[in-house]
């Protein structure tokens, strides 16, 4: 491809070099490029690509994008000056790989929780009614029936559209993705083009990265007033901010909502640990999934569905047919009669979702034991809230190791521990190994007791001194379990 084709609709201040040369790959890590390569030095959390343009050219780019150009000029090779080096790279790569978000329905949904399993949970519904889908999630991703591991909730725009270019070529008609803050802050979405966007709820995270509730709400609402005419805008109206995700969006307005008016509009009727049934705008739904913060999904899932034209008289009997993701309220059974629950659940309000529906549904009798820690080398400001809610609503709590990373998880714990009163502290435990303190909490709950592992969820590692290792907190229960 020409170099001309892939900066389309990128605005050049500055152009030096030959735009008719040849491109055969585009990447922004110096460490992949080859000849032939088209190279964007971006200006990234952790470095500055300016600082390897040397190092690209030497190793065969034929071309650069920067917004700073280097003090020397290598003959035969283009440079672009451009004002933004990663929004640039969005569209580059997407022009690149031939615009495959236009050949596809693109669903992006975008919030603190129910990203996954709504996007999740789309993705099933439309390839059981017999579509070929595309996936990318924070679990994995999914090329009709094919999974590619995911490194990233939104992956870098080159491998973005790289996927995006697969569905198509496998025949792919729709596709569903979460987007994350971060991505629509570096322009990882940049170029792509969406039939319609899900707002799930804004809650209290990513603030080491965001550092104020404004800028982590606005990365959020960039992406609805990025939104095409012809697409669909689908938000939350029992979030406080979700009738803002729509103020300035071009797209179709809707609403759903369990608490107030909307489009689409649900009412929890029973709720089991088995499932629960609801209504959805006046029609009785039985779903496997469990929760007021589930039903809030299903009603994202029915709107985004009905907006992509699903056939509505179908519509929910397919997804009273749906299993949840990975590592969201996921049950563990055991001979004992403990029940056993797996959460991704790594925010307050995530973690007090989930609680509230145990201690809706549990029964009288039945003791509630929290196992739950937080990431190191994350938002801190989290960690005593998350330790608040966890005691508040538990019987016994747990506080141990989640992924510490370069951090010592006993100072995390200890930062978990100023969010709980001292009344309160006889009921908590710490135990920095977390496969010793899954024992604990079986060890400790009795015949119908539930134990909450929170925090991990799908994931199957941890992070201790920069070394991954493996672990799976449904593995690690259910051992304990079978032992006890």
């Amino acid at each position: 491809m020409k170099i001309k084709d892939i900066i389309v609709n990128c605005n050049l201040l500055e152009l030096v070099g030959d735009k008719d040369l040849d491109i055969t790959k585009v990447s922004f890590d110096s460490r992949q490029v080859e000849p032939g390569t088209l190279f964007f030095a971006v200006r990234g959390t952790q470095s500055d690509g300016h600082d390897y343009i040397d190092k690209a050219v030497e190793q065969g780019a034929s071309a650069v994008i920067c917004e700073t150009m280097p003090s020397s000029l290598k003959e035969g090779v283009t440079y672009i000056r451009v004002d933004d080096s990663a929004y640039v790279l969005g569209v580059g790569a997407a022009n690149f790989y031939g615009n495959p978000s236009k050949k596809l329905k693109l669903t992006g949904v975008t919030g603190t929780n129910g990203k996954t399993t709504i996007a999740t949970l789309l993705y099933r519904l439309f390839t059981d009614a017999g579509y070929a889908c595309g996936l990318l999630s924070t679990i994995e991703n999914i090329i009709d029936h094919e999974v590619v591991p995911a490194t990233h909730t939104t992956p870098d725009p080159v491998e973005l559209n790289a996927l995006l270019r697969r569905m198509v070529d496998k025949g792919c008609e729709y596709a569903f993705m979460e987007v994350s803050s971060h991505a629509i802050d570096q322009h990882r979405i940049a170029g792509l083009q969406f039939a319609g966007g899900i707002f799930t709820n804004l809650t209290h995270d990513h603030l080491d990265y965001h550092k104020t509730m404004a800028n982590y709400r606005n990365a959020k609402k960039k992406f609805f007033d990025d939104l095409p005419a012809e697409a669909f805008a689908l938000t939350n109206l029992d979030d406080k901010n979700g009738a803002v995700m729509l103020q300035n969006t071009k797209a179709k307005r809707l609403g759903y909502a369990l608490k107030h008016d909307a489009d689409f509009k649900g009412t929890v009727l029973e709720s089991h640990f088995d499932g629960m049934v609801m209504k959805v705008n006046g029609i009785e739904l039985c779903t496997r999934l469990v929760g007021g913060f589930n039903a809030s999904n299903i009603l994202a899932i029915y709107g985004a569905a009905i907006s992509l034209g699903f056939d509505k008289d179908e519509l929910l009997v397919e997804i009273s047919k749906l299993n949840g993701a990975n590592g969201r309220f996921d049950m563990v059974h055991s001979e004992t009669g403990i029940v056993g629950i797996v959460d991704y659940a790594h925010t307050p309000d995530a973690l007090e979702n989930v609680l509230k529906t145990i201690n809706e549904v549990r029964k009288k009798g039945q003791g509630l034991i929290t196992v739950a820690g937080c990431g190191g080398n994350r938002d801190a400001t989290k960690r005593p809230e998350m330790a608040a809610v966890a005691v508040k609503l538990s019987d016994r709590v747990i506080l141990t190791s989640d992924n510490p990373r370069n951090e010592d998880p006993e100072e995390i714990i200890r930062q978990m521990k100023a969010g709980i009163e001292a009344a309160e502290m006889g009921k908590v435990l710490s135990i920095t190994d977390r496969r010793e303190a899954i024992r604990t909490a079986v060890a400790l709950a009795k015949k119908g007791d539930i134990i909450l592992l929170a925090g991990k969820g799908h994931e199957d590692y941890q992070i201790i001194k920069g070394e991954k290792r493996h672990f799976d907190d449904k593995e690690e229960l259910s051992k304990a379990l079978k032992e006890k």
